[in-house]
């Protein structure tokens, strides 16, 4: 198919056509060689099928374009109606000859096929096309099976019933065995366009689909101020040579918002401290503790290895409105910021949103990482407070 004839059009409008249709070489050879050329007499219909953005309307309508053939290109679709479709053809018929000559012309009313083709016969001879091939594309041609029931057998002889030179084309998602009417039908030529597969380097949309994963991965990091551009090298290194990094592998190096880092130290908390030591190590007035209830020493090692549990939305919050030092309410920012911890997979939801308890929550971050963001947070509070303590000693 790649020997196909393309007549005796210039080559480099053919280039053109390969420049414009990426990845439809075949196609575009294969419909120029069955249209051949404007004073050929052609087939009568032709049917075009493929899946969804395969690329069928455009290429059947930059190849006419391109090589100049009277055409008019009708969605079934928008046309629900054979008045509507037969009118639709000839107006947009006569509106290739009014963009050539610049000539009036008045619009044409058909209510039935007959008149159609009537009609059909007087615009053809009145544009002076009677002796080129006109060619009616009908997009969504599938459409065609819901309205009248001679409309499909009539479109597909249309050639022989206007006794004109003129080829119908059917753009369809569905094969022909699905579409064709009853017995005594005329068959049409049969086109199939493939989905678009790996290519070559020219073929963009391939290419972009495989970079569009690491794409996003590196663009996350970046928006997070997670790295350096080096170091993001390097890790993609390291990642190559068999050291595998998930998710967030260098917390030490996440810049959180001041409210999200006293939340992810609240759910680190509330992980692994059970939830009956709450009111000794968040309350003020905790009153009197037996002893037996004291946290031991080989309980709280058996916690970290135990790993996190599950805790409800509403002690987070609790354990967060206590450790934090200013006073805070309640707001839509806070619960976003809990949100956006869970995108970041520093905090896991669990379970499912319909619970009669409210959602539950499960820690992932490590010991390390919550004790140098609370370092972080605790050095910073104490230069805020000697810069306020040397603010006020300047009597400024």
């Amino acid at each position: 198919m790649s020997e196909l004839d393309h007549g005796t059009y210039p080559e480099d409008r053919i280039l053109s056509l390969k420049e414009k249709l990426i990845c439809r070489d075949l196609q575009i050879l294969t419909l120029q060689s069955i249209l051949g050329e404007p004073h050929h007499y052609s087939y009568p219909s032709v049917f075009v099928y493929g899946h969804t953005a395969t690329g069928k309307t455009y290429v059947t309508e930059t190849l006419l374009k391109t090589l100049k053939f009277p055409h008019v290109i009708v969605n079934c679709v928008e046309c629900f109606s054979s008045k509507m479709l037969f009118e639709q053809i000839l107006n947009q018929l006569q509106g290739h000859s009014l963009s050539l000559k610049n000539e009036y012309t008045s619009c044409l009313q058909s209510n039935t096929f007959n008149d159609f083709v009537l009609l059909y016969k007087q615009v053809v001879h009145k544009q002076n096309l009677h002796n080129q091939t006109v060619y009616i594309v009908l997009d969504k041609a599938e459409r065609l099976r819901e309205m009248d029931s001679n409309l499909l057998p009539g479109f597909l002889r249309f050639q022989e019933l206007a006794d004109e030179n003129a080829t119908v084309i059917f753009l369809s998602e569905i094969v022909w065995e699905k579409f064709r009417p009853g017995t005594g039908c005329f068959e049409p030529l049969i086109l199939h366009f493939p989905d678009y597969n790996k290519a070559k380097e020219e073929d963009t949309r391939r290419l972009w689909r495989n970079i569009e994963p690491h794409l996003k991965k590196a663009m996350e990091t970046v928006y997070l101020r997670e790295i350096s551009s080096s170091q993001w090298e390097r890790l993609q290194q390291e990642d190559k040579e068999g050291e595998h990094l998930k998710g967030l592998s260098i917390h030490a190096h996440v810049e959180l918002p001041f409210y999200s880092k006293f939340l992810l130290i609240a759910a680190y908390l509330s992980s692994y401290n059970p939830a009956r030591t709450d009111k000794r190590f968040f309350s003020k007035y905790h009153g009197k503790i037996k002893k037996t209830s004291f946290l031991k020493k080989h309980e709280k090692t058996s916690n970290l290895l135990l790993g996190p549990k599950p805790f409800p939305l509403d002690r987070l919050l609790a354990i967060f409105y206590s450790i934090v030092d200013c006073r805070v309410t309640p707001t839509a920012n806070i619960f976003s910021q809990i949100t956006s911890l869970v995108a970041l997979q520093l905090l896991t939801h669990v379970g499912h949103d319909d619970q009669l308890n409210g959602p539950k929550y499960k820690c992932t971050t490590n010991l390390e990482f919550i004790t140098a963001i609370a370092s972080e947070e605790k050095a910073n509070s104490i230069d805020n407070r000697t810069e306020k303590r040397d603010f006020t000693a300047s009597g400024l």
